[in-house]
């Protein structure tokens, strides 16, 4: 079974609402059956959404690639779709990723800065900024729940990148008291 790679962008037909939880929520969606159905597939890969914008990199079976391709083709949520790259590939590279997304980053900004590009347009990205796109994507943090590397909202104090989310943050917190609890009942038993 020959494996290959495709890159395309795209601009979305959506008009963006305020971002929930670091994730534009139609973006979210995609994300959530894009992932389902990718590991149903094995097929694997990494999205970035900005300016309106879709950079999305695909790899695994040949077929199951220009199959996932074609339903995404026919998504009505975007339109001029620009094949970037379209290749054989000897190996996967993003082994545990049914669909990686990378929020808006400040290393994306870098990137788009080192071309002296403005915006993010990857319609027009050469064939070297698309591998350094989904460099970018392979490299970016393992699970970007815990770590936020997001610019602060204006007005925002700089804390630094947070470690621990506020799901995780609230579960410790829970069974920290849970414990507390059972050491005071167990206390009492004395």
């Amino acid at each position: 079974m020959p494996l290959m790679r495709l890159a395309y962008a795209s601009e979305a037909t959506f008009q963006s609402k305020p971002v929930e939880k670091g994730v534009e929520p139609h973006v979210a969606r995609i994300l959530l059956t894009s992932r389902r159905n990718n590991a149903q597939r094995h097929v694997t890969g990494g999205l970035y959404y900005g300016n309106n914008r879709f950079f999305q990199y695909l790899e695994g079976d040949e077929a199951e690639v220009m199959e996932l391709f074609q339903k995404i083709r026919e998504d009505d949520r975007h339109t001029n779709i620009v094949i970037l790259i379209e290749e054989p590939l000897q190996q996967t590279t993003f082994e545990n990723w049914s669909m990686k997304y990378v929020p808006l980053s400040v290393d994306v900004r870098r990137l788009l800065e080192s071309h002296g590009l403005v915006s993010f347009e990857p319609a027009s990205f050469t064939a070297r900024q698309c591998e350094e796109m989904i460099d970018l994507i392979r490299k970016s943090s393992e699970d970007q729940k815990l770590v936020n590397y997001d610019d602060p909202q204006p007005g925002a104090a700089t804390t630094g990148a947070s470690v621990v989310s506020p799901g995780l943050k609230a579960g410790l917190i829970v069974a920290a008291l849970g414990l507390v609890g059972a050491l005071v009942f167990a206390g009492s038993m004395l």
